[in-house]
């Protein structure tokens, strides 16, 4: 629009017969927030809807052994290319919430109601986001566990101990369940973290589910259009997922990465979190080239929510490129 000069000289004689106003400090219009907006992110595979429910996140001090085959150093360096701060690592939590349109499935759990409280906030929080999200506990028909780390189970149980999802069949894999259910197995595990995931699985899985879950085998179907796929390494039963509908396919790759900003362009760093680190290195490798092969979309649970993204080969290692947010379903 161009501006004549009959507008400017108008528009000056306007300002001109404005009355001088007296001049006051500006005011906020509200009280500043001190709480994000529940996080949930949904979209659609096939005719299947995929909600992903945030559980927060997790930031630490960066220890020298986190990664146990890299300097803290280099450590350091990936972060900082990542552009995220030195010494410090966050990890993020998402469980999924599958809606097939004939059953209601929750795929993970997050951290749990105990870790709500001693966070202050900053993760358990799936329990309110899912509620937040529109879906009731009670109307969830299967729970699909991946593996048994407390970021994964520990969200299977309420704040009073009793089932969250009480009407819900808990699927979980069946090497991972001989694996941690093993009398045997728990009397040889090593002092501090193992026994430690011992007794937390033990709680769990006896106390408070009192074993009344359904094992399933990889190369199957766990629900409709969910393929378990064997990914053994980061446990010995670790599981990720194939969903398919239709056209519409994503990889649910569980654990097989943690943050990607270092185990994707480096995909030979072990995490100390990984029960047998060779195993796991492999795996990645193998399912990253996979992923890549195969042009599939992957949902990470430890990628930044929402944590879809497309992988391609860069270099030695492999680069996550975010999926656009989708404002629509």
């Amino acid at each position: 629009m161009e501006l004549t000069r009959r507008h400017a000289l108008a528009g000056a004689t306007a300002i001109a017969a404005t009355p001088l106003l007296p001049s006051a400090p500006a005011k906020a219009a509200a009280p500043v927030a001190d709480k994000q907006a529940p996080s949930f992110y949904r979209y659609k595979v096939g005719d299947i809807q995929v909600t992903v429910v945030a559980d927060g996140k997790f930031t630490f001090p960066l220890e020298e052994n986190f990664v146990t085959n890299a300097k803290k150093q280099e450590v350091n360096a990936a972060l900082e290319k990542a552009f995220l701060p030195r010494d410090v690592f966050t990890i993020y939590f998402a469980p999924l919430v599958i809606n097939t349109g004939g059953k209601l499935v929750v795929v993970d759990t997050g951290l749990g109601p105990a870790s709500n409280v001693n966070s202050k906030g900053a993760n358990g929080q799936f329990a309110a986001n899912l509620v937040a999200a529109g879906f009731d506990p009670k109307a969830v028909d299967m729970v699909v566990i991946s593996h048994f780390h407390p970021d994964h189970v520990n969200g299977l149980l309420a704040a009073d101990g009793a089932p969250a999802f009480p009407n819900a069949e808990v699927l979980v894999p069946a090497t991972e369940w001989k694996f941690w259910m093993d009398d045997g197995e728990m009397s040889r595990a090593p002092a501090g973290r193992m026994q430690g995931l011992f007794k937390s699985n033990r709680a769990t899985f006896d106390a408070g589910l009192k074993r009344k879950v359904t094992p399933y085998e990889w190369g199957k179907e766990v629900a409709p259009g969910l393929l378990a796929v064997e990914t053994i390494g980061h446990t010995p039963g670790h599981t990720s997922y194939v969903l398919s509908s239709g056209a519409g396919k994503v990889f649910i790759q569980s654990d097989v990465t943690n943050n990607p900003c270092l185990f994707a362009p480096h995909p030979g760093w072990h995490g100390f979190f990984d029960q047998d680190a060779d195993i796991a290195e492999k795996t990645r490798r193998r399912i990253y080239d996979m992923v890549v092969a195969e042009k599939l979309q992957v949902q990470g649970f430890h990628y930044p929510f929402p944590g879809l993204g497309n992988i391609e080969k860069d270099g030695s290692g492999y680069r996550v490129i975010p999926a656009p947010w989708n404002p629509t379903i």
